[in-house]
């Protein structure tokens, strides 16, 4: 006889919380995912998922707070942010690979063209001000206390025994542009010779790798390695090192005389947002980057402002370089992505010694 036993209510309820809970941890992946807003989410309350590069982590910890003050007295309504934070690269491919975020903010505009790629930005992002870039820095060198080894520009990276140290920019959005700087550096003296040479830019990129250190995964881990003690010398973003000194670090920025602009884009990701119902907190968010508020805020995080009044306020701390070049100058992204990126592109002949 088959005795079919009744299972308690409690026990059932208590089975379900668990299945619940346990899909919800399997649904994260292992970025630095992290939840900020009310403890508990009333009826009208919204939540926007961000999916950032990490170098941005500091400034938008400040800034999320003040976008929810600014939502609940324009609406009523409270958001709450889930956020995530990886190298630039790594995020648009976890994005494109299921993370459903509604904004991202990325390193550079190659890695957004990943999400328009995979129809997940649908919408035309670049309309937004400024062309869709809500922060801009430079590459510059970082130094210990005093300079010790008297490092002036790019070519001194390439002097015997100096260890210097970028990311890997098949991970890292940051580590292109320090790339791209570099190549556009050895371009730039090669036209003070004559004319424009790719194979002297090659040249220069391959000297200054030969003293490479290490290549980690993002910008920020580039510069948790210099902090740790790792290297001579690291090239990386200019707010990178004006952030870090602000906190007392002792550090020296040293700015070559040609280096890049970089710029870095912010983005409603269409199709999650969307899904989600965010469409409007999404699109309000991103608006509100380019607000004073906002822009005050990168600024004190080192980055220099697309703002025009609060970059105004603020020029005297943002030396120009005399030979500072713009992506445009390696001929924009899809000639940049083809040139130094791909398989049999400028970078990974480096790598392999060709």
């Amino acid at each position: 006889m088959k005795i079919t036993r009744k299972l308690p209510l409690r026990y059932i309820q208590w089975m379900s919380m668990t299945l619940v809970l346990t899909l919800l941890l399997v649904g994260c992946n292992n970025n630095d995912l992290t939840i900020s807003g009310t403890a508990s989410a009333q009826e009208g309350d919204v939540t926007l998922v961000i999916g950032a590069y990490s170098v941005a982590k500091d400034a938008l910890t400040d800034i999320l707070p003040k976008f929810q003050q600014d939502w609940k007295a324009k609406t009523g309504q409270d958001v709450k942010f889930q956020e995530s934070y990886e190298a630039s690269g790594t995020q648009a491919r976890s994005i494109v690979g299921g993370f459903e975020a509604d904004v991202t903010l990325l390193a550079m505009e190659g890695d957004v063209d990943k999400l328009i790629k995979a129809k997940l930005i649908t919408a035309d992002w670049k309309s937004k001000p400024e062309k869709g870039m809500v922060t801009r820095s430079i590459v510059v060198l970082g130094t210990r206390e005093g300079n010790p080894l008297a490092i002036h520009d790019f070519t001194d990276l390439t002097k015997p025994g100096v260890k210097v140290l970028y990311p890997n920019p098949k991970t890292s959005g940051g580590a292109q542009w320090d790339i791209n700087a570099i190549y556009g550096a050895g371009l730039k003296m090669s036209e003070e010779q004559g004319h424009k040479d790719p194979a002297a830019g090659k040249a220069f990129l391959e000297q200054v790798h030969n003293n490479i250190e290490s290549l980690d995964k993002s910008g920020r881990s580039s510069m948790a390695a210099f902090e740790y003690g790792v290297g001579d010398v690291i090239v990386t973003y200019e707010n990178e090192l004006l952030a870090r000194i602000q906190k007392g670090v002792k550090y020296e920025v040293v700015i070559p005389q040609h280096t890049i602009l970089i710029e870095n884009p912010a983005a409603v990701v269409d199709k999650y947002a969307d899904k989600h119902g965010t469409r409007e907190v999404a699109e309000a968010f991103v608006d509100y980057l380019w607000t004073e508020e906002a822009q005050r805020v990168f600024t004190e995080h080192g980055f220099r402002p697309v703002n025009k009044k609060i970059y105004d306020e603020n020029k005297s701390h943002y030396p120009i370089p005399e030979g500072l070049f713009d992506i445009e100058y390696l001929g924009g992204w899809n000639e940049v992505r083809e040139t130094l990126y791909s398989k049999r592109g400028v970078w990974y002949q480096v790598l392999a010694g060709i």
